[in-house]
């Protein structure tokens, strides 16, 4: 495990950012820097922009926080986006052609909001499911995009950050995938925001023949929450309409945090939760926001938890929140997982602002830390 550049620790300290989260949240001379740096290597090493491209000769890309202007012939971070004539073109995603994988998955799911959604829980039934628990016999059509507008230092699914080597499907072919098992699809990613006008495309076509077969079929989005508020709306407009959920993935809540782990701000991320859960009463049988944090070691600890739940609380304290025990990946493979001490803090941060609806997940991956190995604490509950 690497040392703090600044501070001199080394508890919890990943060899990518060279940066521990206090000096972070502490905001340190140097602190910013050292999280930029691990970044702009970070993004070259798979062929995809240092920083967020700012060619005064181009249009701005309107879709994400990044709002890049790559010179002509140059993508964006996302690497779906190109620049051609002075404007940003999406080179996938749209009803032509997106760049994904999909596959067909047996329900009740694993995914972050199945404990909440109508398809493997006791919500939206009869209205938006077809039994009072889950749906056993059915299907789940998961659906990866690729491309990201962030750039997550221990994202499970880098490889899917470009579109180098991904299949191409038509929103016809996709929603040809929808058969009549398939009561629900997820959208996911990489992020579907780069590429949602696709998902959007195919969802209408499977609606549209599920409502002529007289069949329920909804739509949900996992997604890092940073995109234009008019993608937004679309999504949660679908989901509303359909009975599926939009989870948010709250990486952090300190901005400098979230810099080093994400690589850009959480501002428009927060701002977007905040509107998606002011839409929640539209239908409050069945949860439309869904917020879920992983819990890094050095990183997302009980200070981080604590502030993430006191702004969900404050937009909605009925709000479902999901923590995630840390599986160690990608450029933070030399981090731990989460150790069972940090988890019931977390836990306890989150009951504690007030949120009504807290569970964790990943429990297999706990681990005691070095100063729990001496007494094995309870489980966390």
């Amino acid at each position: 495990m690497a040392r703090c550049r600044l501070c001199g620790t080394r508890k919890l300290v990943a060899e990518a950012l060279e940066v521990c989260g206090a000096c972070l949240r502490a905001r340190l001379p140097g602190s910013r820097e050292l999280a930029i740096r691990a970044h702009r290597k970070a993004r070259a090493s798979i062929g995809l922009p240092e920083l967020a491209p700012q060619d005064p000769s181009s249009q701005a890309c309107p879709v994400c926080v990044n709002r890049c202007r790559p010179g002509e012939g140059m993508i964006g971070l996302c690497g779906t986006r190109l620049a051609q004539g002075g404007r940003v073109r999406p080179i996938v995603g749209t009803a032509r052609g997106a760049a994904l994988s999909y596959r067909h998955s047996p329900l009740p799911t694993n995914c972050c909001a199945s404990w909440v959604c109508p398809g493997c829980s006791s919500s939206g039934y009869p209205n938006f499911s077809y039994a009072p628990r889950a749906e056993r016999g059915l299907s789940n059509l998961a659906v990866g995009y690729y491309g990201c507008t962030f750039d997550c230092l221990y994202c499970q699914s880098w490889e899917a950050r470009t579109i180098d080597s991904a299949t191409v499907h038509t929103a016809r072919e996709l929603a040809d995938a929808v058969d009549e098992k398939t009561s629900c699809v997820c959208f996911y990613g990489g992020d579907p925001t780069p590429q949602l006008g696709h998902a959007l495309a195919a969802a209408q076509i499977a609606r549209r023949r599920a409502t002529e077969q007289g069949r329920l079929l909804r739509f949900c989005f996992e997604t890092n929450g940073a995109m234009d508020r008019s993608l937004l709306r679309a999504a949660a407009n679908l989901a509303l309409e359909t009975g599926g959920c939009v989870k948010f993935d709250l990486k952090a809540h300190h901005p400098d945090v979230h810099l080093a782990l994400c690589g850009t701000s959480n501002e428009r991320t927060l701002e977007n939760f905040a509107y998606l859960a002011s839409r929640r009463l539209e239908r409050p049988e069945v949860p439309l926001a869904v917020a879920a944090t992983a819990l890094v070691p050095g990183y997302v600890d009980f200070e981080e938890v604590s502030a993430l739940a006191r702004f969900i609380a404050s937009v909605g304290p009925d709000i479902p929140y999901l923590l995630i025990g840390f599986f160690s990946c990608y450029l933070m493979s030399d981090l731990p997982s989460t150790s069972r001490q940090q988890a019931r803090r977390c836990l306890a941060a989150a009951r504690k602002a007030g949120l009504t609806r807290v569970r964790l997940t990943n429990r297999f991956l706990l681990r005691d830390a070095p100063e729990e190995a001496r007494r094995r604490p309870a489980r966390c509950r």
